[in-house]
């Protein structure tokens, strides 16, 4: 008998695979292009944080700095945009689609020790790069011990 070690990503990944199964057997292969699944994708970030500066990396491609907004209110930083569908060539038979488009939203609470007037964003080659400053008052010191 060979024993394996469980792996609980397995399964979910095997569930998802199910549901997409079900989704296009139900609806046809084209349900998510449907308003149902339309605006449902949130792009991938990677949020980190150096001595100076908090960092929001979004991955967007496909898209222009046009197409994303950001705005800070309040504490509240949110990244809003729409990713277009490509025009389909009706001549062409698609087996599948799986790249999202539509529009998302996403929104952080943002700690109330970053400079806002400073806050900047960036977007080159489909990343968008949004910098928010550190309050000189929480950017780490250095103290010297002194060992008597």
């Amino acid at each position: 008998m060979y024993l394996s070690r469980w792996n609980p990503a397995r399964d979910l990944i095997s569930i998802s695979d199910e549901m997409n199964r079900l989704v296009d057997t139900v609806f046809g292969d084209r349900a998510r292009e449907t308003s149902l699944f339309k605006g449902s994708w949130s792009p991938a970030v990677d949020i980190s944080e150096d001595d100076d500066n908090f960092y929001l990396n979004f991955e967007l491609p496909g898209m222009t700095k046009e197409d994303v907004k950001v705005r800070y209110e309040e504490g509240l930083l949110t990244v809003t945009g729409e990713k277009r569908a490509q025009k389909e060539d009706k001549d062409i038979n698609y087996h599948r689609i799986e790249r999202s488009y539509g529009r998302f939203e996403r929104s952080f609470r943002v700690p109330s020790r970053i400079v806002s007037e400073k806050i900047d964003a960036n977007f080159n080659n489909g990343v968008l790069t949004i910098t928010l400053p550190k309050a000189e008052e929480v950017k780490p010191k250095e103290i010297e011990v002194k060992i008597k």
